[in-house]
């Protein structure tokens, strides 16, 4: 059976006050990255459940990035600390679960940070269709 060669698809949580501006631009911008990038807004990235990301892959995901808040989230200073406990269980359920880590990538993005989220999904996208190779 011959393999399909399609985009990797990417879930992005975003947040809604900070990362989501960002997101938009980029948007706005034209500025290229996969269409196959598909974005779920919330309040804060530290509010993100291990058990969703193992869910998405479980949907056909074939990554998920995790546009966190950083330092400036309103909602809690620890949300950097807290973001990165979610990433490291997460990690562990992928384990568990025959998926690779390398599947999941977060980064700080900001209200102005449209050309650096582009290069975060092309370049998780090319990762991602390694992977697969």
């Amino acid at each position: 059976m011959e393999k399909k060669h399609s985009r990797p698809k990417i879930l992005v949580f975003s947040t809604d006050k900070i990362s989501d501006p960002g997101i938009d631009q980029a948007g706005l911008r034209k500025i290229h990255y996969s269409p196959a990038v598909y974005v779920i807004s919330l309040p804060c990235s530290s509010g993100i459940k291990p058990r969703w990301i193992l869910h998405a892959f479980k949907q056909g995901f074939d990554g998920v990035f995790i546009a966190a808040d950083g330092h400036e989230c309103s909602y809690s200073p620890r949300c950097p600390e807290l973001t990165n406990r979610i990433i490291e269980e997460s990690q562990v359920l992928m384990k568990e679960n025959g998926i690779s880590p390398k599947r999941i990538r977060m980064a700080a993005i900001c209200s102005v940070c449209a050309e650096p989220f582009a290069s975060h999904m092309n370049n998780f996208t090319k990762i991602l269709a390694e992977l697969e190779e």
